[in-house]
Formats: structure tokens, C-alpha cells, sequence
């Protein structure tokens, strides 16, 4: 018998699935080969998901379900590329938060979406990202309702049923949402982060030499407040240049591919925040009350 069976220390919880925060105890070398090898197996994942998606025309809500279950693979790919994108005298501070990122719903969902928002610079990504993670927001004519988060209520109500609660305290049944008529086909482009991943693939960045590259240009220059995209088209236009050097840049690449980077792949998002925000419901009481009075006027 070993020691740590004697002592009852048997490591059982590192064993299974959900291992990725060992990631942190991995020299960089290490880390980037691994990461390298994973790339491939999520956006295949990601992309079965989207190709099924696209078999269930008269399924509109399981072809949504399946749609997000693509969305969020392919943010798994975006969030491992910030970790390689972290400079290297902070990712020992941040990995592990960011290896959290890997797991959690919303921030998946954040990064999904921040795909297609063009911020001036990383203190206005800041201020949208806060705003996706509230945990609850008012809504309607003069703020008259108390939402959930939509982002986690939308996803969580497309894949089950369940007992919801409405602002009154009334308890029902929620059926599984399904999509509206008229939006139901999701046609055949796919989702824009899955459009990125795909591009990180076909330009080469799934391989460890090219994460390397990635680590060594994007890690020059810290994305704490004003870094804007400006910065970002310099330093993909750094790495692209050394991934040719290196001849790290497939045959299968081309310019659409490189324009999918340009243009879409979002600025590093290592220094923000994606936990949920609670909200009281006095806060939101207020809100409703300052919604109100500014659509009517204060009579004071």
C-alpha cells in the first residue's frame, strides 16, 4: 500500500473530466504544446455541432440548442488563445481565473458574443462585458419588468423545463423556448466565433510553434485599459508576418481567412471580469423607479 493510500490522500478529484485548471501547473513549453493539440479536437467538436444544427429544420429549438452548444465550444478556442495571447510575467496571476472561464456558461456565452462588438478600446469592452454579466436588468415600457440575465436565461430555458418565478412571486412551468416564426433557420453562415476559430485553424495558430509566435507578439503589450483595435491590427500583422517567416501558414490559408483575424477576432480579454453580478432587488427597484419618472416626469 502507498503512502497516500495509507494516509487517505488518494488524489480521486484529479481524476475525470473537468482537468483543465492543471493546465496552470505546466512549464509554458508544456502548456502550449498541449493547448495546441486540444485546438483541433474543440473546433471539430464545435463544428459538429453547427453542421447537425443545419439537419434540423423542422427542429427549430433543438437546432438552436445545438447552435449554442457550437458557439460555445469555439469561445472555448478564444478563451485558451487569450491565455497564450496573456503576457507572460502576468499569466501565472491569471491562468487560473482564465482556465475558470473554460467551464463557466456566461463567460462562454460573453465571449461568443463579444465576437461581433467593435469597442473603441478595452475600457469600453470592460464597460459592455459588465453590462452582459449582470445577474438580473429591467425591461419593458418604463422599465415595468425584472429580467434574469438574458444571455444564461435564454440558453437555460432553450435546453430545459422548468419551474420559473415571475416578479410577483407567482410560480409556473417553463416549457422549452423555442425560436419565433420567421427566425427559425439559421441559413448557412455559421456563428461568427465559430467563423474566427475556424480561421485561427486554417492561418496555422493551432500548432505549437505558432502559439509560440502568438505568445511572443501579443504577449508584448499588456491590454489593461486604452489598448484598442489599432494596437490589436499591428500585432496580428506582426504575428502573421513571423507565422510566414516560420512557414507556419498552411496552403489551405487565404485571404478571407486572414481577414476573419483583421476583422473579427476581438482584442484580448485576460483583464476583464466575467462573473455573474448579483442585483438586489432594491437596486432594481430603483432603476424601475428612475425609469419611470424619467418617462413621465417627476411631479416633485
Amino acid at each position: 500500500m502507498d503512502k497516500a493510500a495509507k494516509t487517505g490522500k488518494v488524489r480521486g478529484a484529479d481524476i475525470g473530466l473537468h482537468q483543465a485548471k492543471r493546465l496552470c501547473q505546466l512549464s509554458e513549453k508544456e502548456r502550449l504544446i498541449f493547448i495546441a493539440e486540444g485546438l483541433p479536437i474543440i473546433l471539430d467538436s464545435a463544428q459538429g455541432f453547427w453542421k447537425a444544427s443545419q439537419q434540423l429544420g423542422e427542429h427549430p429549438r433543438e437546432a438552436k440548442v445545438l447552435k449554442g452548444f457550437a458557439e460555445e465550444e469555439a469561445a472555448k478556442i478564444l478563451i485558451l488563445v487569450d491565455a497564450v495571447r496573456c503576457p507572460p510575467k502576468l499569466i501565472s496571476s491569471k491562468l487560473n481565473r482564465i482556465v475558470g472561464w473554460f467551464y463557466d456558461h456566461l463567460a462562454r456565452l460573453i465571449y461568443a458574443e463579444a465576437v461581433t462588438w467593435k469597442p473603441m478600446h478595452l475600457a469600453q469592452l470592460r464597460e459592455y462585458v459588465d453590462r452582459q454579466r449582470r445577474g438580473h436588468y429591467i425591461e419593458g415600457y418604463a422599465g415595468e419588468y425584472i429580467m434574469p440575465n438574458w444571455a444564461v436565461y435564454e440558453r437555460e430555458s432553450s435546453l430545459y423545463a422548468d419551474v420559473e418565478a415571475y416578479q410577483d412571486g407567482t410560480l409556473c412551468w417553463s416549457a422549452p423556448r423555442r425560436p419565433d416564426a420567421g427566425i427559425s433557420s439559421f441559413g448557412s453562415f455559421s456563428p461568427p466565433a465559430l467563423r474566427v476559430a475556424e480561421a485561427m485553424g486554417r492561418i496555422g495558430l493551432f500548432n505549437p510553434k505558432a502559439l509560440k509566435a502568438t505568445s511572443d507578439v501579443w504577449g508584448s503589450l499588456e491590454y489593461r485599459d486604452r489598448e484598442d483595435h489599432h494596437d490589436g491590427e499591428r500585432l496580428t500583422e506582426q504575428l502573421l508576418t513571423q507565422l510566414h517567416k516560420e512557414g507556419l501558414i498552411p496552403d489551405t490559408a487565404d485571404e478571407e481567412h486572414v481577414g476573419v483575424l483583421y476583422r473579427d477576432w476581438q482584442i484580448p480579454m485576460y483583464n476583464l471580469d466575467f462573473s455573474l453580478i448579483p442585483v438586489t432587488l432594491d437596486v432594481l427597484q430603483a432603476e424601475q423607479e428612475a425609469e419611470y419618472w424619467s418617462m413621465f416626469g417627476d411631479p416633485r
